[in-house]
């Protein structure tokens, strides 16, 4: 019976360290490994820009996701669309208003597990200080020694007042299709 025991404590005691064994904490984002990019239809062909600055914090742990927290700060002027003259007029402002809202922000305010190493992040969108709660499905994969997460949502551009004006009648698509990447290291493996 004593033997039973301890072997049924050592194979928990095993499983409880490979667990803990795989327990990966992220903390720093590695902004120029990183990209957000964004696509639209404009006169019925696809459009594909990304945007260059931009600074994140990140508190991941894969153990305990739902305490996660993340923070994203867009700098809207790096904006590039594809031409110097697109570049410019999303900058005026029926779009972005770069000059009186240079920043665009995201802050988690949730974090949920999906399983398959994928997350629910819900949290507020801010662009021409405008706040909306927005949810982004993001895959964490591992490569290694890095995380990279990877997801995307559409951005109704209504719900940011961007593209008024004569831009709102449909020459652009209503949803803009952001697409991010961002790596980080692993830091503080247990």
């Amino acid at each position: 019976m004593r033997f039973r025991y301890l072997r049924y404590a050592a194979i928990a005691a095993a499983m409880v360290f490979a667990a803990s064994a795989h327990a990966v904490q992220y903390h720093e984002v590695n902004a120029a490994a990183s990209q957000i990019s964004f696509t639209f239809s404009q006169f019925g062909s696809r459009v594909y820009g990304t945007f260059g600055k931009f600074a994140g914090t990140l508190d991941f742990d894969t153990q305990n996701p739902a305490a996660a927290h993340a923070t994203l700060r867009i700098e809207l002027a790096s904006i590039d669309a594809g031409s110097s003259d697109a570049n410019t007029e999303l900058q005026k402002a029926p779009w972005f208003d770069t000059e009186h809202y240079p920043v665009g922000t995201f802050e988690s305010t949730s974090v949920k597990a999906l399983g398959d190493n994928r997350y629910l992040f819900t949290g507020d969108l801010t662009l021409k200080a405008l706040t909306r709660k927005v949810q982004v499905q993001v895959e964490l994969k591992a490569e290694s020694g890095i995380g990279v997460f990877v997801g995307e949502f559409a951005l109704n551009r209504g719900d940011f007042e961007i593209g008024a004006g004569e831009w709102a009648d449909g020459v652009v698509s209503k949803d803009i299709n952001i697409r991010f990447r961002i790596v980080a290291p692993e830091q503080n493996r247990r």
